[in-house]
Parts: C-alpha cells; sequence; structure tokens
C-alpha cells in the first residue's frame, strides 16, 4: 500500500493543516520513523552518564521505535564519544550493561575496540586476507553537548551546533552548565494519541486561555509571541507582573521586557523550556499510531523559584494538555473532518511543523 502525499502551502493564509488521515495511516507512520526520526538529531541524556573516565552506557534512544544499539563512552582523555553498540564481526552486542572498561570487548569471539570506537585486535584472524579495514571500527554518531546534555546525530545533515548558538542568543545570560539534573522532579507521561499531535497543541499558544487557566493568570497572552527559525521556533510568554521574570541583561535583545518563559522546539520532537528557576526538556517519543511517550526531565537552577509563575504546576498543565491531545485524537476519527486552517496570528509554529512533515516525506 503506498504512502499519501502531504504538501502545506507556504502562504499560512491560505494554508489548510495536515488532513486527518496523516494521523490514522500506519504506513505514513512507518515512514517518518525512517524518514523523519532516522534522519535527525535526538537526545541522548546527561553527561553524568558516563560522569568519570573509562565508563560506557549501552542505550537504545526509543524502546520499539528508535532501536539501533548504541554506547556512550569516556575515554581516558575525558571525551565523550556515541558508538554503535553492534560488533563489526558478527553483529553481537559489545557493551551489555553499563560499566567501567579499558576497551570494549565483544564477549561473543573477543574482538576488541578502544573507547573511541577504533579496531584493535581479533583471535584468529590472522590468514584473513585485507583485514582489518575501515569498517571494522564501530560506526561513530556525531554527538553534541550543550550544558550537561548530550545529543546524537542518526543522519541528520543539519548542523546542530548553529541551532544550539541560535537558540543561546536568548538564554545565553544562564549558566547552563550549572544546571543539575533533578531525578524526583522529571516525570513521564503516557499520552493515547498521535506523536504529532502532541507537537501540534506544543507549538501554539493559542489554546492557552482556553485550556490552562493557572498559566494564563501568569502569562500576558496578549504579548505572547512565536519566533521562527530554520530548524527550531521558540515561543516568548510575557508575565502580566514583574515577579517570577528574568533578570535579563542590558546587552540582551528582551531586556526591559517581563520575559517569564522561553519555550523552544527543534524538529521534530525535542522542547527546552526555560523558566527562572531553570529548565524542563520534553522529549515526544512515539510509541505507536495513537500513543506516545513524554519524558518531562527537569534541571533546576534556583531552587528558590520553583513551583512560581509560567514555570510552576507543570503537571496540572500537562495533564490538560493531554486532555485535549487525547480528544483531537478522538475527533480525528471522525468521517466529517478533513483538515483545518491556520491562525496566522497564533499557529505559525504549527504551520512549520506542519511543512517539515510534509517536505520529509516527498
Amino acid at each position: 500500500m503506498s504512502t499519501p502525499k502531504y504538501s502545506i502551502n507556504p502562504n499560512i493564509t491560505e494554508a489548510e493543516t495536515l488532513p486527518a488521515s496523516f494521523y490514522r495511516d500506519q504506513n505514513t507512520f512507518d515512514l517518518i520513523k525512517e524518514k523523519v526520526f532516522y534522519h535527525s538529531w535526538q537526545w541522548v541524556g546527561d553527561e553524568n552518564l558516563v560522569k568519570l573516565a573509562r565508563q560506557t552506557h549501552p542505550f537504545v534512544l526509543y524502546d520499539g521505535f528508535l532501536t539501533e544499539p548504541m554506547v556512550l563512552t569516556k575515554d581516558d582523555q575525558g571525551t565523550i564519544h556515541c558508538l554503535s553498540n553492534v560488533c563489526t564481526h558478527r553483529g553481537n552486542l559489545v557493551a551489555q550493561n553499563p560499566g567501567s572498561n579499558r576497551k570494549l570487548m565483544c564477549m561473543y569471539h573477543g574482538r576488541k575496540f578502544g573507547l573511541d570506537g577504533v579496531f584493535e585486535s581479533m583471535p584468529e584472524f590472522k590468514d584473513t586476507k585485507n583485514f582489518p579495514r575501515d569498517c571494522e571500527d564501530l560506526h561513530r554518531f556525531d554527538i553534541v553537548k550543550w550544558g550537561p546534555m548530550l545529543f546524537a546525530n542518526l543522519g541528520s545533515a543539519v548542523d546542530f551546533n548553529k541551532v544550539i548558538t541560535e537558540m543561546n542568543s536568548y538564554v545565553d545570560f544562564l549558566p547552563l552548565e550549572e544546571f543539575v539534573h533533578s531525578k524526583v522532579q522529571s516525570k513521564d507521561y503516557l499520552v493515547n494519541a498521535h506523536w504529532a499531535l502532541y507537537c501540534d497543541n506544543y507549538l501554539e499558544g493559542f489554546h492557552i486561555p482556553f485550556v490552562h487557566s493557572d498559566l494564563n493568570e501568569a502569562l500576558d497572552y496578549g504579548s505572547y509571541e512565536t519566533v521562527l527559525h530554520e530548524h527550531f521556533n521558540v515561543q516568548i510568554g510575557y508575565s502580566e507582573g514583574s515577579e517570577d521574570i528574568f533578570e535579563l541583561p542590558k546587552d540582551h535583545q528582551h531586556h526591559g521586557k517581563r520575559v517569564a518563559a522561553y519555550y523552544f522546539w527543534v524538529f521534530p520532537n525535542m522542547m527546552f523550556n526555560f523558566y527562572p528557576w531553570g529548565l524542563s526538556v520534553n522529549i515526544v517519543r512515539p510509541i505507536s499510531l495513537n500513543q506516545t511517550k513524554v519524558s518531562f526531565l527537569t534541571y533546576i537552577y534556583d531552587e528558590s523559584k520553583l513551583n512560581k509563575g509560567a514555570g510552576a504546576l507543570l503537571d496540572k498543565v500537562e495533564r490538560e494538555d493531554e486532555f485535549v491531545v487525547e480528544g483531537v485524537q478522538k475527533g480525528l476519527k471522525s468521517r466529517y473532518y478533513t483538515s483545518g486552517r491556520f491562525s496566522p496570528k497564533r499557529e505559525t509554529g504549527v504551520h512549520q511543523f506542519h511543512q517539515m512533515l510534509a517536505k520529509s516525506l516527498i
């Protein structure tokens, strides 16, 4: 069965949203995994996964979805590597469990690699011709660090350092290296809806007065804005009052404004929500056509400001978002709904997302 073709008019005043069939079609969902997620930058985790030299940490990004076996290592020079966790001999997993190791060695036949993934030795191969070759090394994934956060490139042409530089133009006054991951404050949510619907909802503040009464009281909805960049966008939430806002330096582009939150979305599924107290990272992990796991990862900078302003009651806001997103999931089963229109003022982020998805599936 062929996958439908999707097209979004670049003129938002004339454009229609992705059709309901996009969210219902299993072939489209599978194609998105191959053409979008396996060609993207993805959140790997915190640098403390390999805090010490010679530590190794095997992982997959998303159980049942992005299942490429990978392993983080830190060598004696303190460099973090992200490698394929598949032995180049017969395909066995190299690292089975997190631990401390001088080398990576496959327990199947004893092939050894350095912590940088370079092939070192293999028993019983002295008579093998044209050996070793470059392909005996473990595949190395590009890895980028932003503060304490690590990101790996599964096959994207995007320069993620450039993306980070552009995001830093908004938040470089914050000492991100001092942000501390809080396992207690972090949480996973199971949402009974298509992953893209969750992103659709995140990408507009249009619904805030109707869905989030507490958040609406903390924000000045009239001045709420979305700024588009090539591979991401940022929603800027301004406060009604002078409390619970960022202390912006004089040379900052928003100095003198009451900024309560910066909400960054990076294509296709990463959100970085900066508040005066710190950062809430939201990673949207597809499970199936109708189910999504959303991980809220909390990084605290100023604990005294927790539970205040736009960054307060995040669990309540999430539950409210889940309710409406799951309602849309049910509504898209209707045979009488095909697609909608965009608000040129309030839904530029959604329009950008739909364009990027449609383009990726060509």
